[in-house]
């Protein structure tokens, strides 16, 4: 009997025991709470995902509210309704690329799932909007209620129609150069000095408009992610948890092409036949000054092609677009996210369905990947630079429909030096000795060598500050994030200043003095660069050298200097120019080019990726002579995949733009002191830092 009664009190212990386990947790998520922290950073926990997409639309509206509301508008082709003529550009452009219809066929599209969380994300902002309806501009209240269409419109305005396609491109018939860049690099273990692996996420993107990152932490039952998005996208784009992360750069893909058709009886000519066009009428409507409303109908035709985006003559022009049949870039992303292990992680990767971006990766179990990923049309002819350009569209030879596989693409898993890079450069170089071939690949998927990369120098820098070190601390890592030395210098300065000094009037000869005794970085206090850097600008970098780029000396060509008298005819010119703007020739970086957001002004360090500067910061003239950061760095983080996790971070302009919020450029001291952030996730460390606290 007492062994009964004992067997009988142990089996009560155990069942109140496990009671004790399952419950703990779920008293823990009973509720959907927005921790903000002192940086203005959201740490959003949700009960369940329908929940934390709720906070995280509720999040973003505090923070960005105006400008998600303005985005939405203009994805919905009804910005001139709702604003003016000024919008009415980029209404047409929204329209003919059948952007509103196309959004609510991909709603459509989604899965039960997916749509709640579209659907909580869009009713999160409309939350906030009606409950602090004081923080909202009165002038962009009228894009509300907001749906789960109007995110994917403005995931298909950003991604496929000015990442992938742009306007410029569509207005000139010509290719434009890719809008934005990064840098990005995965070191694996036997690289690092604490014999963990790093990863450096460090986009550059325009200061303004839809390309501003925004910072969070998401997490709930299955996920805890860390990262970023840009506005008013509901996952996050760039991104790390407990076991792995990911960055993205954008990548040299042509996902967006133009043909040209033959007119003929009123259709076009394909394959030997004429085809009739199909067409429809939509209507703009455009708010005027006095408050009345003027209409225009306007007229979009499309081919077997695409939609046509241009008439000369007897012929016309239609676009192409890669993705457009591939809505679930949002649903891959969340996946990506979940992801606790490489076999999951390229499991999300393998649907294909983001149409274009680099993606570096790295994880705890000290594995790190590349790959070029995208939507790469399989095409029956031509090479990348034929493709290019203006396409033949009378014939179905030219005219692609699928896309290559996963396996099809280039692809680096723990490369034996130990590290993969990329900053926009083609995917041959993403270690260096060489372990992609081009030659194993179609000739079109992306230009043949790193001569071809956007930013040649750039990409030279990054390989080279990776190279100079035998292992790399996680501090390292940072403090070469921040390197502003100008690789261009390093080639030209050699050539230019004996020149100078030989042939040029007294005036060239003093600027040969600065740049000799000038540091070669782009450092607030370094002096000689404004003068190197408005020669170089003026003169043309990628028309400078005498001695172009070769696979044998990949990393220290292009050289040389092409036409020393041109060249010192504009050192001579720029000089007098800097006498007279700033009254010395050695005046300082910092004076003259500046951190300008909000209603911080400071000196900035860095420059254009161009010439070489790993610290990217594309500037603008302004009124009072100075020159104004307006793109280049933007998000910066930096993981080491140890336990626990060591992570930094930096949202460079801050991480808000609402007009009443203290961290609108609060961020951009750091920035200009070379630093970025301890990133809290843990709620002990949020709770330290805490600003607010939300519960829902």
């Amino acid at each position: 009997m007492l062994l009964k009664r004992l067997a009988f009190l142990l089996l009560i212990s155990l069942t109140l025991a496990v009671c004790i386990i399952v419950k703990a947790p779920v008293r823990g998520i009973s509720q959907t709470e927005i921790l903000w922290d002192s940086w203005g950073v959201p740490h959003i926990y949700g009960r369940d995902f329908e929940s934390l997409f709720k906070a995280f639309g509720w999040a973003q509206t505090q923070s960005h509210g105006n400008s998600i509301l303005r985005l939405y508008g203009q994805a919905r082709g009804r910005a001139a309704e709702y604003w003016g003529a000024s919008y009415l550009s980029s209404d047409r452009y929204v329209k003919t690329m059948g952007i509103p219809a196309r959004a609510q066929q991909w709603y459509e599209g989604q899965n039960t799932e997916i749509r709640r969380y579209l659907d909580a994300f869009a009713a999160g902002i409309n939350d906030y909007a009606q409950k602090h309806p004081q923080e909202i501009d009165e002038t962009v209240k009228v894009v509300l209620p907001v749906s789960g269409v109007d995110i994917l419109a403005h995931l298909q305005r950003v991604i496929h129609f000015h990442f992938l396609a742009n306007p410029q491109q569509v207005a000139s018939l010509k290719t434009v150069p890719m809008r934005g860049g990064s840098n990005a690099w995965a070191i694996a273990p036997e690289r690092s000095a604490s014999g963990k692996a790093m990863l450096l996420a460090n986009p550059h993107l325009p200061w303004s408009d839809f390309y501003l990152w925004y910072e969070a932490q998401l997490s709930a039952p299955g996920m805890n992610a860390y990262g970023a998005t840009l506005v008013g996208m509901p996952v996050l784009a760039i991104a790390f948890n407990d076991n792995l992360g990911w960055t993205v750069t954008v990548n040299p893909i042509d996902g967006a092409d133009i043909y040209q058709l033959t007119l003929k009886d009123g259709g076009y000519l394909f394959d030997g036949k004429v085809r009739p066009f199909e067409s429809e009428t939509q209507t703009i409507t455009i708010k005027q000054k006095n408050g009345k409303f003027l209409e225009e109908q306007l007229k979009i035709e499309r081919s077997i092609q695409g939609v046509i985006v241009a008439r000369q003559g007897d012929k016309a022009f239609a676009l192409r677009v890669a993705g457009l049949d591939r809505p679930n870039g949002l649903e891959q992303l969340l996946q990506m996210a979940k992801a606790t292990n490489l076999k999951q992680f390229e499991g999300a990767l393998e649907q294909l369905q983001l149409p274009l971006f680099n993606i570096l990766y790295a994880d705890r179990q000290g594995q790190i990947l590349y790959l070029f990923n995208g939507e790469v049309p399989v095409r029956a002819t031509g090479d990348w630079n034929y493709w290019q350009g203006i396409i033949p569209g009378d014939t179905s030879k030219t005219l692609w429909s699928k896309y290559h596989d996963y396996k099809d693409l280039p692809r680096l898993l723990n490369p034996p030096n130990g590290w993969l890079q990329n900053t926009n450069d083609p995917p041959w170089t993403s270690t260096f000795p060489t372990l992609l071939d081009p030659k194993n690949y179609p000739s079109y998927l992306a230009p043949s060598s790193l001569a071809e990369a956007s930013n040649l120098l750039r990409s030279q820098r990054s390989i080279q500050l990776i190279e100079e070190a035998d292992k790399l601390s996680f501090e390292e890592m940072l403090a070469r994030k921040f390197s502003s030395r100008l690789e261009l210098a390093d080639r030209i300065l050699e050539y230019l200043i004996p020149a100078a000094r030989l042939l040029s009037n007294p005036l060239g000869q003093e600027a040969a003095k600065v740049l000799e005794t000038w540091d070669r970085q782009t450092n607030a206090d370094s002096k000689g660069a404004v003068l190197f850097t408005l020669w170089a600008l003026t003169a043309n970098p990628s028309q400078l050298f005498s001695k172009p780029w070769n696979e044998n000396e990949a990393l220290s060509t292009p050289t040389g200097l092409a036409d020393v008298n041109n060249a010192l005819a504009i050192l001579e010119g720029v000089a007098a120019q800097v006498q007279l703007l700033y009254g010395s020739l050695d005046v300082s970086w910092g004076e003259v080019v500046r951190l300008r957001y909000g209603k911080q002004d400071l000196p900035a360090s860095g420059a254009p990726g161009e010439l070489g500067s790993f610290r990217v910061l594309d500037i603008a003239t302004t009124k009072d002579e100075r020159f104004s950061v307006v793109a280049g760095d933007s998000y910066i983080a930096a993981i080491e995949f140890g336990n626990p996790i060591k992570a930094k971070a930096l949202t460079v302009y801050g991480n808000a733009t609402q007009p009443n919020s203290s961290h609108v450029g609060d961020q951009l001291s750091l920035y200009a002191g070379g630093e970025l952030r301890p990133v809290w996730r843990t709620r002990k460390e949020v709770e330290a830092h805490l600003e607010s606290r939300q519960v829902f």
